[in-house]
């Protein structure tokens, strides 16, 4: 349930890949791998392997390797739908709202990956007054990111452009 003294903001990052729409899920949603391509977060499954309706994930968050200083997001996994869609419930004290991977198909065996979030902003006023600061560069950040997935995902399965 959203916390009604947290604003509300959305996030949405997506990329193209030249992979079907199986490879780009299986590397999505390979939790463990995603420290690979994802900028300053390790991420495990928790509650039955990160898999399926009711699937928990837990991502730790922090600036350089072996930095203490971060936070933990833990999630809920609320809608699964391989290979094309999961839908996540933030329930961590820093980050709380909703998350969303899609994955799309496209012509000649390309896929786009749509990243999304609906965070409940932290630290009242505080957080609202900061955010336009900082949504930029988490973008850039989770775009970055979302690039380095494509590339990986593209290495390992070739393109998908006949």
């Amino acid at each position: 349930m959203p916390d009604p003294v947290r604003k509300r903001v959305p996030i949405v990052v997506d990329v193209t890949v030249d992979a079907p729409v199986e490879a780009v899920w299986a590397a999505v949603t390979d939790w463990e791998r995603q420290s690979e391509w994802m900028i300053g977060t390790t991420v495990r499954g928790t509650t039955n392997g990160g898999v399926g309706l009711g699937g928990g994930i837990e991502a730790w968050t922090g600036l350089g390797r072996g930095n203490r200083r971060g936070f933990i997001d833990t999630m809920v996994i609320t809608e699964w739908e391989p290979p094309y869609r999961c839908a996540v419930l933030h329930t961590g004290r820093v980050v709380r709202g909703t998350g969303l991977f899609e994955v799309f198909a496209l012509p000649a065996g390309r896929s786009r990956f749509v990243w999304s979030e609906e965070l409940e902003l932290p630290l009242g006023l505080v957080g609202r007054i900061g955010w336009p600061l900082v949504k930029p560069a988490m973008a850039a950040g989770v775009r970055a990111s979302l690039n380095k997935l494509a590339r990986a995902v593209e290495a390992e399965h070739g393109d998908g452009v006949a």
